[in-house]
């Protein structure tokens, strides 16, 4: 199969270029494994990238094994309570340690030669490491041998890791962001089973978070949400370097048939009372905000055009209606649903070889251009590092 990148430049300067101006993403940065593998070091591994959910391991001693571009990582919640991020595999022979999620009750033991680790990656036990009944060895330094633990950081209960370590801190990186939405920066509570749902879609995850970014396409892809919250309703957000999103001035609270709505977060500006926002925190986490509740996305890359999205609900206090929770998934869940024949479209049209990356409207494209905008950038300066160092 021929290389489809020489029908095409990969220009990403004009990708750069001024929204009226600019071209989007060249369309091997969609369908290209070998463009799939360089976004992975540009974009995810080297950046704060969503990983899961806090709520994933809600107790002590819970573990649950994540394959991350390739990459096997363990989450675990400790016996301090802490949630840590681990290689998912052992010191001694790289064995991998865990293989469905599970409740950890004594250690993290390998299945291969039985070495054992704490829920905080210390390495406690070396079964006959210096011969039959010996479980120690002068030149086995147990306190070098704890698991490779992955740089992590928590917020709005995403779990957002740094797999190379040379990201800023995260709240330095995500400094404005977090400022824009001080306001929400209060208890979120999950709201359990019937509050999270999955997606599997035939795209590439970039694709998942232009669609999200943007308003212009709700009143062909979401009618039922447009009928009340209109494109006219809704403005553009544009962070250059950081993320981009939407939002909206019309929010309409869910009520069951008493009339009975989710109890607010606590002292909000009253423009919360009708406004709502959503955000694509890059790279690859989409994030939604109500006076009433909030949502959280992680997509997880699994390849060129093969996206895992894992959906959460949260609410104001840890204790809400079920029914109206199972209402509540469901109507984001048709609102998502919708969107998948629209990525899988443009991820089939990007095997058009005379395609150019397509053109933005300035008026309605302007937080999707910035996601390219900085999609671009990273890329740049991961080359140009790259090519310094050879």
């Amino acid at each position: 199969m021929k290389d489809l990148r020489m029908y095409q430049s990969d220009d990403l300067d004009a990708v750069r270029r001024p929204v009226s101006q600019a071209n989007g993403l060249p369309n091997a940065h969609y369908i290209d494994p070998a463009m799939f593998l360089e976004e992975r070091d540009a974009l995810l591994f080297s950046q704060w990238a969503g990983l899961a959910v806090a709520a994933d391991v809600p107790e002590a001693g819970d573990a649950v094994p994540i394959d991350f571009l390739g990459m096997p990582l363990l989450l675990v919640r400790d016996r301090e309570n802490q949630v840590r991020v681990f290689q998912n595999t052992c010191r001694h022979r790289g064995m991998i340690l865990v293989e469905e999620p599970r409740k950890i009750e004594g250690a993290i033991r390998c299945p291969y030669h039985s070495w054992c680790y704490g829920t905080d990656g210390r390495l406690v036990s070396t079964p006959h490491v210096g011969g039959p009944g010996q479980n120690t060895h002068p030149d086995v330094k147990r306190s070098e041998l704890g698991l490779t633990e992955i740089r992590s950081h928590i917020w709005r209960d995403v779990i957002w890791v740094n797999i190379d370590g040379s990201a800023p801190e995260f709240d330095v990186a995500m400094a404005d962001v977090i400022e824009r939405w001080a306001e929400f920066d209060k208890p979120l509570y999950h709201g359990g089973a019937d509050s999270k749902f999955q997606l599997q879609v035939k795209t590439n995850w970039k694709l998942a978070v232009e669609n999200y970014c943007e308003s212009y396409h709700l009143p062909w892809v979401h009618p039922g949400l447009n009928s009340y919250s209109r494109l006219e309703d809704h403005y553009n957000i544009e962070a250059y370097g950081q993320y981009s999103g939407q939002g909206t001035l019309v929010y309409r609270q869910l009520k069951n048939e008493a009339g009975n709505t989710f109890p607010d977060f606590d002292n909000l500006d009253p423009k919360w009372d009708t406004q709502a926002e959503y955000l694509a925190v890059y790279p690859n986490v989409l994030l939604g905000v109500h006076r009433d509740h909030a949502f959280a996305i992680v997509l997880v890359p699994q390849s060129t055009g093969e996206t895992v999205e894992n959906i959460h609900l949260y609410y104001a206090v840890p204790d809400t209606d079920q029914d109206m929770r199972a209402e509540n998934t469901r109507l984001w869940k048709t609102v998502f649903e919708e969107d998948i024949f629209v990525v899988e479209g443009m991820q089939r049209g990007r095997h058009a070889v005379t395609f150019d990356g397509g053109r933005f409207s300035p008026a309605m494209d302007g937080p999707t251009h910035c996601f390219h905008d900085w999609v671009a950038s990273k890329i740049q300066t991961h080359r140009a590092a790259k090519q310094a160092a050879e």
